[in-house]
């Protein structure tokens, strides 16, 4: 489900971003641009669900998204749909977007969750996760506390959650990682939306997560409310784990990319192709025919 969150880290952060001369990055870059689906759209979401993806974004299929994130020295799972991107090329974000078919969760436990309880589940499987991160030599980070704190809406099966990172050691003014992780219940498991940023920076990019949350609708016969619950698979974990236990994972790979664009939202805006304000402007009308 999530090891692809586990390898390859420093390599995307640094080679794939900032390299003009790498083929197959170049390539990645190319194809990824060449299938992005420019909004106003609808994207479809394998069988789930409908993203009605708004003017100024541009949505990278599954496989083109793998491929890109390969290409930047990570290995991209099944779970993933695809990326989000703005075409303003000022603005040094994107958005991972997954299915996890974990089967129907359970959301009981929102009524009685405790916000600090949940920081705590939170950093604790962030430290059970650097120890696989010590092992494979990459460099382990914390979480430091909410940007946002979990906020879940019953009525419409919609959790949003954040929290801010770094790397461990890091200096007190180093600029911080942020993930601003949006999801939507469905029968069958989850779609979360996952916008990797900065500190600096998150505040103003939360109306965009929010709203293509918003934008988001499951498919008739793939919404929670359409859960049988003689037929259907329940999941082994609540909510909360949405949170603390499961969303610590792949908190370690959005850290360190969210701390990188973070801090090197100048040099990604000179990147030839190597970065994403270059990628973007592949996205653009005229500008992509002619890339």
């Amino acid at each position: 489900m999530l090891q692809r969150f586990f390898m390859g880290c420093i390599a995307l952060c640094l080679s794939a971003l900032v390299s003009a001369n790498n083929p197959q990055i170049q390539a990645a870059y190319q194809a990824a641009a060449k299938a992005a689906q420019n909004g106003p759209a609808e994207v479809s979401l394998i069988d789930q669900a409908k993203l009605k993806l708004p003017k100024g974004y541009a949505f990278i299929p599954k496989a083109e998204a793998q491929a890109l994130m390969t290409a930047m020295g990570n290995s991209a799972g099944d779970d993933m749909l695809g990326m989000i991107m703005p075409e303003d090329e000022n603005q040094n974000w994107f958005i991972d977007v997954s299915f996890e078919k974990a089967g129907y969760i359970k959301d009981d436990d929102a009524k009685d969750w405790n916000a600090d309880e949940l920081l705590t589940s939170l950093k604790e499987g962030t430290e059970e996760t650097n120890k696989m991160r010590k092992e494979r030599g990459i460099p382990e980070f914390e979480v430091i506390g909410w940007v946002e704190k979990p906020n879940y809406e019953a009525s419409s099966h919609r959790l949003v959650w954040s929290a801010n990172t770094k790397d461990k050691g890091a200096a007190a003014n180093e600029e911080q990682g942020v993930n601003y992780n949006t999801y939507a219940l469905g029968r069958d498991g989850y779609i979360s939306m996952n916008l990797v940023t900065g500190m600096n920076s998150v505040e103003q990019e939360k109306p965009v997560a929010k709203q293509l949350l918003a934008a988001l609708e499951f498919n008739d016969g793939k919404k929670y409310s359409d859960f049988n619950e003689s037929t259907d698979k329940v999941a082994e974990y609540g909510l909360a784990a949405l949170v603390g236990g499961v969303a610590a994972k792949k908190l370690g790979l959005l850290a360190i990319i969210g701390a990188f664009l973070a801090k090197s939202a100048k040099l990604i805006g000179i990147a030839a192709v190597g970065g994403f304000a270059a990628l973007r402007k592949f996205f653009g009308g005229k500008d992509k025919d002619q890339a």
